[in-house]
């Protein structure tokens, strides 16, 4: 599942008056450092580590200098900067100095500066201490809120703080949290300040704002949730399409002469990266996810959306939500879904009766429900486990408002064995830049991108073209070409 990152809030327009002073950096704390530090290894393994192609010096040549434009620090060498391998559209920074961004929001950019414009704003966030200001209003209950942001589904008290850690819980959330409106202006503002400083066009914020929200609308199309509903990663960053006109009037407004936009360098640079899932993560495709190494599959139900990520895929809808993940197993399905029920209900003991036994295509299985309450009423939690070997298996955790127990039933009947032809079968997708030749259309270079559907649509946002776009020979594109 591709997640889209959003840079935004609502719209505000700026008018012709010299913009405000923005705030001063205060260079990183030993505190800053160490916390940053600690925090590192387990954001990787949450974002599913470290990219390892060629893309990742470049990213982090490009990053250190736009977070020197900040005041954090005096050198570059102070600022970690890593390219993820997820196909989450995400970047985002932590005090330490610390910066990060995912390859598939790479492939989205088209040029050098809106690398840098992206990077910037999360640097903003930094150097303005938007993270401490809002980890100061925070409460111990902020994991049921993460789970009401994330899965849409608010939960309450004990249960729900333990609910909301199993199926959105991570190091991650104490980061990557929704900011107030006027903090995200605020590093969109310093965002562009520092492209400036850096020689780069400040324009690159608004074209990089413009593919985002473009890419929102498709994403929600391929959802079918209409070109209103936003993807998860909303909650952080809500609403791109009312952020392009202001951060083009803020860049009219910077005193810059910094126009940089290194097209061909980043092209170049990007040319081969990995898009969309990892198969060595697992692949979605529509409503179905399989994995090539684990050798299982299981569809969504029609209307669900799916989220993937190293350690579980979500499946989520307004009928409820479920997480697919694995767990330690010593051969005995019942104490395996009990274990599952106490690592949610914590302290707090879920009182799921008895536990069911059948087979599911082929599948020894093992389930039991639970009452539980939420602050938007009562829900069912369901844990479903599948045994696919004597030391192997694998759960549904779910969760649904009481009178949808059924929503997840096509779910759980889906989980099967992926055979061997079926695994040998899934390629990765990988991003190729090639030159337009004579004759080439649109329409004729879309119809090379690796997906059965709305192909021209994914090129036109790929590369930033409007609907009257014409392209010339010797113009660079980009295609999604299969591995």
């Amino acid at each position: 599942m591709r997640m889209l990152l959003l840079i935004g809030g609502a719209w505000l327009a700026i008018g012709a008056s010299a913009p405000a002073p923005l705030p001063l950096a205060k260079p990183m704390t030993a505190g800053d450092r160490a916390a940053g530090a600690k925090a590192h290894p387990q954001l990787l393994a949450e974002f599913g580590g470290l990219y390892e192609g060629p893309q990742a010096a470049y990213v982090t040549k490009v990053g250190q200098k736009i977070a020197m434009q900040s005041g954090l620090a005096d050198t570059q060498s102070a600022f970690t900067v890593s390219l993820l391998n997820s196909s989450v559209s995400n970047a985002f920074a932590i005090p330490g100095g610390y910066v990060y961004v995912t390859r598939q929001l790479l492939a989205l950019m088209n040029d050098e500066a809106e690398l840098a414009s992206v990077m910037g704003h999360e640097v903003g966030h930094v150097a303005a201490r938007h993270a401490q200001q809002r980890n100061k209003a925070a409460t111990k209950g902020t994991l049921g809120m993460i789970l009401g942001t994330v899965l849409g589904a608010v939960v309450a008290g004990n249960d729900g703080a333990k609910l909301g850690q199993q199926l959105a819980g991570s190091i991650a959330q104490r980061y990557v949290l929704k900011y107030s409106r006027t903090q995200e202006y605020q590093a969109d503002d310093l965002g562009v300040s520092y492209l400036g400083k850096a020689g780069y066009d400040p324009m690159a914020s608004s074209t990089m704002l413009a593919s985002l929200a473009a890419q929102t609308s498709l994403d929600a199309q391929l959802q079918g949730k209409g070109d209103k509903s936003l993807p998860e990663w909303a909650s952080t960053h809500p609403d791109p399409a009312s952020r392009v006109t202001r951060a083009a009037a803020r860049a009219r407004l910077t005193a810059s002469t910094g126009s940089a936009r290194n097209r061909e360098a980043f092209l170049a640079a990007i040319n081969g990266v990995m898009y969309d899932d990892d198969p060595h993560q697992g692949v979605i495709e529509g409503r179905s996810f399989r994995h090539p190494d684990l050798k299982l599959a299981f569809d969504a139900p029609v209307g669900f959306a799916m989220v993937n990520s190293p350690k579980a895929v979500i499946v989520s809808s307004s009928a409820g939500q479920a997480q697919f993940s694995g767990a330690a197993y010593d051969g005995n399905l019942n104490t395996y879904v009990d274990a599952v029920f106490k690592s949610v209900g914590g302290q707090t003991v879920l009182n799921y009766g008895s536990i069911a036994t059948r087979q599911v295509n082929g599948l020894k299985t093992a389930y039991a429900s639970a009452n539980a309450n939420t602050q938007s009423g009562p829900v069912i939690v369901t844990v479903y486990a599948y045994e696919f070997a004597a030391n192997s298996a694998f759960h549904i955790f779910a969760i649904t408002p009481q009178g949808s127990e059924g929503a997840f039933n096509a779910l759980f009947e889906s989980v099967r064995r992926l055979s061997d032809a079926d695994a040998a079968a899934i390629r990765p997708r990988k991003l190729s830049v090639v030159t337009v030749k004579a004759g080439e259309t649109v329409a004729s270079l879309a119809a090379r991108m690796a997906y059965t559907d709305f192909k021209v649509e994914r090129f036109r946002i790929l590369n930033a073209l409007g609907a009257g776009a014409v392209l010339k020979p010797g113009d660079k594109v980009k295609v999604i070409i299969s591995g």
